[in-house]
């Protein structure tokens, strides 16, 4: 187990992690505060999430929080910064986008509270595991505040305009089971197996293929916004890629040895297939 020491040196550590199999395990470490975000906790999320994602050998992300609870939110007692909002903004928006936008699954482990921005953070993920006491609420509305972390775009793709509405504006909390019935959790779980149960599911998805479940995931995430056409050229460079390593060609040999394939992800294209340059551009224009 190691940590995400904050920026200027202060203890205890707000954000732990932990990597095994190819899974990063992040904990949000702030139990006191039901591990509200504050500007250091923040900022130590934003440097785990960038880590993960030019760290080639995690292949899965779990995302969780110490204590019994997920998230409540952005810590609105915390002392700010002598800046503008915008500013301060940038750093959520950040992290909304790096998580977004991983080319690893993520997966979010909730149990206890997951409000406002801390719920957000979850619907984030790829995937939500709930325990059954877990609550949720987009509590923005009883702060005097408007959705922020994705919440706006995230909410109306998972349950349509009209429930997006009505969680936002009466920022109602939910259980998990209700959360679930949405589309909002997609696997509610008892307390006592919840840890077992994403160690499990993040171990499946670490031993994937992971170039093409990360272009999997980029399809889905930008096919809301594609038409069919756009959609459809996608997948088809998506495949051309998927062709070049090693994993298409590992899996149809596994099933045809009845064995379970084993993916590395490798760039399978032969070195000589590749013409080295050894022109310049300007050189090779005028050839």
């Amino acid at each position: 187990m190691t940590a995400y020491e904050a920026r200027n040196g202060t203890t205890p550590v707000l954000l732990t992690h932990d990597t095994s199999e190819g899974i990063r395990s992040l904990t949000l470490n702030r139990p006191h505060r039901k591990n509200a975000l504050d500007t250091v906790l923040w900022s130590a999320l934003h440097d785990a999430l960038v880590a993960v994602g030019e760290d080639r050998s995690v292949r899965a992300l779990v995302l969780t929080g110490a204590g019994g609870a997920f998230c409540s939110g952005a810590d609105l007692s915390s002392a700010r910064p002598d800046t503008h909002p915008l500013h301060r903004m940038r750093t959520l928006t950040d992290v909304a986008l790096l998580l977004h936008e991983l080319p690893v699954p993520t997966i979010a482990k909730v149990t206890g509270v997951a409000v406002g921005a801390g719920w957000n953070l979850a619907l984030g993920c790829d995937l939500v595991v709930a325990s059954p006491g877990a609550r949720f609420s987009q509590i923005f509305a009883r702060r005097g505040l408007s959705l922020d972390l994705g919440g706006s775009w995230l909410l109306p793709r998972h349950v349509g305009l009209q429930q997006a509405k009505r969680l936002a504006l009466l920022a109602e909390t939910i259980d998990a089971e209700e959360a679930h019935a949405l589309g909002l959790v997609t696997w509610v779980v008892p307390e006592e197996e919840i840890d077992g149960y994403v160690e499990e599911l993040a171990v499946r998805l670490a031993q994937g293929p992971a170039i093409a479940l990360a272009q999997s995931k980029a399809l889905l995430n930008e096919g809301m916004g594609h038409t069919l056409r756009e959609a459809l050229s996608a997948e088809a460079r998506a495949q051309a890629v998927n062709f070049a390593t090693a994993d298409a060609p590992e899996a149809y040999a596994a099933f045809a040895e009845k064995r379970a394939p084993v993916f590395t992800g490798t760039w399978a294209v032969p070195a000589s297939a590749v013409a080295p340059v050894t022109k310049s551009p300007e050189e090779a224009r005028d050839a």
